[in-house]
């Protein structure tokens, strides 16, 4: 009993640095399920840590030392790896063995069993796609228990005298096999916990700045007034639940939303310093009323006592402010503080859109009306609604597709009405497919066949993705069956000949707005190289569409 007490004692101190880790940004590394090289050294150098510690602090028995050592080789081996456990217990082992006594080979060996051995149960359940049950603390009891028993065994069969080493194990065996495994899963349920916090806070952060851009995309885009920026304040004082929200340009405010709305008039000219060294400093300004003081600059009963002041850019210029308050008997979240800056973000891309989309009025109507399709606010909101859906039961997947969403609209913004790599094209569309293919889950199959030697031709940019849209929108998701889009490239008589086939058949030849994306593709291309080139339509109704585009082809072309 007085061995368990001790051993115990030790597991405590262990656990107690733990919790104060667990207060520091370093122990995300511990719920991080990724085993990416940095978060292995980290590993290594924790357990590693953890075992030289359990073995300098055991308890003398019997020429040997009862120790908790097998908690950090166990643990080490789960979290990082079969390599990163072997690593672990080998330093734990070798440690050990350097300390002399009759066990100190039995240790060495049974401490790098045990990490190696974890590391195999952690590999095997992230191949199975189980690896939260690594997190489970049972579990991890179970394992800790069958290493340490293990390590029994392996004392029998090595230490010499054998009878010596038999006493050894009827003495420390039930107190290091029950603190151990205990200690174990008090670790892993510790690190659990913090794992699930860290899921359920940035599901709340992602659902709630999804919200805010579903609600606010477009409203920046048709101008930065007063108009559209009250709209926008209103939206983000209902998501966020701020004490006020504000947007201003770069001399007057535009809008104010919230705590402060009687003195803070809209029209005004900006008052506020913090406001001011924002836009003169183009960088984030927080006065968080305790480490640094805020006061309103209008009236002294004002209620407001924190503000976090974002810059807004547009082309590396700053054009405004979107200012968050909260009152002062509320403290300034750092969730709001990270939101807010994120918001910031999403307003400047929305102001610096709706700056490219007027430059655009400046080309032909044709071409104009062609870029404009490609962001197709319907094709949004559904993107949004799709992540929304999932972002509570896969946020993996979630965070994959905003990327996906992110580098689709980056390559409407970015891209010129010039001439691109097929394989750019295919970039695009990949964007675009990948969010349609979540949204309507297994009734889109896309099937894509074009040699790698035609990656490097040069087209217009935006020629294949109006038609995969079109395919998607007019075509295979009216169908109760699966849709199927293949795209297909090959060379013949000095043609590239691109075809993209649906097999739903629905295509009806008209001029109205639904063929307005392939229409203006057939006259750029002919604008571009000729009259003889540009698409044509074959459509077998209810059995496919093909949509077909001959491009000119030389050897210099890819």
């Amino acid at each position: 009993m007085s061995l368990i007490l001790l051993l115990t004692q030790q597991m405590s101190l262990y656990l107690v640095l733990v919790y104060l880790v667990s207060k520091t940004p370093l122990f995300k590394f511990f719920a991080e399920a990724a085993t990416r090289l940095p978060h292995k050294i980290f590993i290594y150098l924790i357990f590693s840590g953890f075992c030289i510690m359990a073995t300098y602090f055991g308890e003398q028995t019997n020429d040997a030392i009862a120790n908790t050592r097998a908690m950090g080789a166990v643990l080490g081996g789960l979290l990082g790896g079969p390599v990163t456990g072997f690593l672990v217990g080998l330093t734990g082992g070798l440690h050990r063995y350097s300390m002399g006594g009759f066990t100190d080979l039995a240790c060495a060996i049974s401490t790098t069993l045990e990490g190696f051995s974890a590391g195999i149960i952690s590999l095997y359940l992230r191949r199975q796609d189980k690896s939260e049950l690594i997190y489970a603390p049972l579990l991890v009891c179970l394992v800790t228990f069958c290493a340490e028993m293990l390590q029994m065994g392996v004392i029998l069969l090595v230490a010499q005298p054998f009878a010596e080493a038999w006493e050894l194990v009827k003495q420390i065996a039930l107190p290091m096999l029950l603190v151990n495994s205990v200690g174990a899963a008090l670790f892993m349920s510790m690190v659990r916990d913090q794992k699930n916090m860290f899921d359920k806070l940035s599901s709340a952060f992602s659902t709630q700045a999804l919200k805010i851009a579903e609600r606010s995309v477009g409203v920046l885009s048709k101008g930065f007034n007063q108009e559209s920026s009250t709209q926008v304040a209103q939206i983000i004082i209902e998501e966020t639940h701020v004490g006020a929200v504000a947007i201003t340009d770069r001399e007057h405010l535009l809008a104010f939303i919230g705590t402060g709305a009687d003195h803070h008039i809209p029209g005004t000219p900006i008052s506020s310093k913090i406001t001011q060294d924002a836009i003169d400093n183009n960088c984030v300004m927080f006065a968080d009323g305790v480490n640094m003081a805020y006061s309103c600059s209008i009236s002294p009963h004002c209620r407001l006592g924190s503000s976090l002041v974002i810059p807004l850019r547009c082309e590396n210029e700053v054009i405004g402010t979107i200012k968050l308050y909260e009152p002062k008997n509320k403290l300034f979240l750092n969730i709001n503080r990270t939101l807010g800056e994120g918001i910031g973000r999403l307003l400047s891309n929305q102001i610096l859109f709706g700056r490219f989309e007027r430059q655009q009025n400046l080309l032909t109507k044709a071409e104009l009306k062609l870029l404009q399709a490609q962001v197709n606010p319907h094709f949004l909101f559904n993107a949004l609604n799709t992540i929304a859906a999932i972002i509570k039961r896969d946020p993996l997947k979630a965070r994959q597709l905003i990327q996906q969403l992110s580098q689709f609209l980056r390559i409407n913004l970015k891209r010129t009405t010039g001439l691109v790599t097929l394989s750019d094209e295919l970039e695009h569309i990949d964007s675009y497919l990948t969010i349609e293919k979540a949204r309507f889950i297994d009734k889109l199959k896309v099937e894509i066949d074009i040699p790698v030697l035609l990656l490097s031709f040069r087209l217009p940019a935006f020629t294949l993705q109006p038609i995969i849209e079109n395919a998607v929108k007019h075509g295979t998701s009216h169908m109760l069956e699966q849709g199927l889009i293949r795209v297909t490239g090959k060379v013949h008589d000095d043609l590239l000949i691109l075809e993209v086939i649906d097999n739903a058949g629905l295509y009806k030849s008209d001029n109205n707005s639904e063929g307005l994306g392939m229409n203006l593709v057939h006259k750029r291309i002919q604008n571009q190289f000729g009259s003889e080139f540009g698409i044509e339509v074959d459509c077998r109704q209810d059995e496919y569409t093909r949509v077909s585009i001959k491009l000119p082809y030389t050897e210099t072309q890819s």
